[in-house]
């Protein structure tokens, strides 16, 4: 099998018709089809049902189309990766988050001042993406909060154990607290975040009401902390922030501790088990030194 074999079965997936497959690939029909008829014996399935009339992928098709497609980024990112060392570039860095911490910025920061000819490319992503594109190595590093579901091949360092503290409009009458007891969360109008995002958060928030005797009254769902504050600020709800929250404060929205502290998030930062590229050593290390430093000042 050939990378060549990959993507004649990509295009013969995608376009369901050996002709215009062969077109695309600037090659006539009887070649394609004699490789994708070779390819099947190889491998002992079958990859397309073929008739006069349709082209149809089938299930063992669809499994080779999404590896193929897996190691042809792969390739692809190699080949960038090998250009720009031959272009004096010293290495590129991608980073994925689902949650943002001050700790995970400032060390952006002084890593680009100490070597500002490493690409860096950061993407906000949904916590199982983050997860998936570490475990296929699309990803570097990861920041995002604890959960229990854990990847083997992934190595999760804790940054930090932070509480939640509520988010509330204002004008709300619970801002005459200094802190709130859990049960002041039960008749509010709630704001929740996404489960996809950060499962973690969602069933810790959902388990401890349900100990205490309570489920939230959820009225609205975001995708992110700045969705859910600005939810809060316009008035719609209440809805618990992990305490970092406080770092990127946002006008017309006040944070009250909750009184016996009993959610908990951790922060977590996650690469790939092995022994990391230089350039990824080299973040990870000042990760944890400005970490230490944020931890020391609290």
């Amino acid at each position: 099998m050939e990378l060549r074999h990959f993507r004649y079965v990509i295009a013969v997936a995608e376009e369901l018709n050996f002709g215009r497959a062969a077109e695309r690939l600037n090659m006539s029909q009887p070649p394609l089809s004699h490789q994708i008829r070779l390819l099947e014996e190889e491998l002992g399935v079958k990859l397309f049902e073929r008739t006069k009339r349709r082209v149809q992928i089938t299930e063992a098709g669809i499994r080779l189309v999404d590896e193929a497609r897996k190691v042809l980024a792969q390739v692809d990112r190699a080949a960038k990766v090998t250009s720009r060392s031959d272009k004096g570039e010293l290495a590129h860095l991608t980073i994925g988050m689902s949650w943002e911490r001050t700790v995970m910025v400032e060390s952006l920061r002084m890593f680009g001042q100490r070597y500002p000819e490493v690409h860096v490319d950061l993407q906000r992503l949904p916590q199982a993406q983050l997860f998936r594109g570490l475990v296929e190595a699309r990803l570097d590093v990861g920041f995002t909060l604890g959960t229990s579901r854990r990847e083997a091949t992934l190595i999760y360092e804790t940054l930090a154990w932070e509480p939640l503290v509520v988010g509330l409009p204002p004008d709300h009458r619970l801002v005459r607290a200094e802190r709130l007891p859990l049960r002041a969360l039960a008749k509010e109008p709630y704001i929740m975040f996404e489960r996809e995002r950060n499962p973690g958060l969602y069933d810790e928030i959902i388990a401890v009401c349900r100990n205490a005797g309570f489920s939230l009254n959820a009225m609205h769902e975001v995708d992110s902390v700045d969705s859910g504050m600005a939810l809060v600020a316009a008035g719609l709800g209440i809805a618990l922030f992990p305490t970092a929250a406080e770092d990127t404060h946002r006008d017309g929205i006040v944070f009250r501790p909750l009184e016996a502290r009993a959610l908990k998030m951790e922060s977590v930062m996650v690469y790939r088990r092995g022994v990391p590229s230089d350039v990824v050593r080299v973040f990870l290390d000042f990760v944890r030194t400005v970490n230490k430093k944020t931890a020391a000042r609290r």
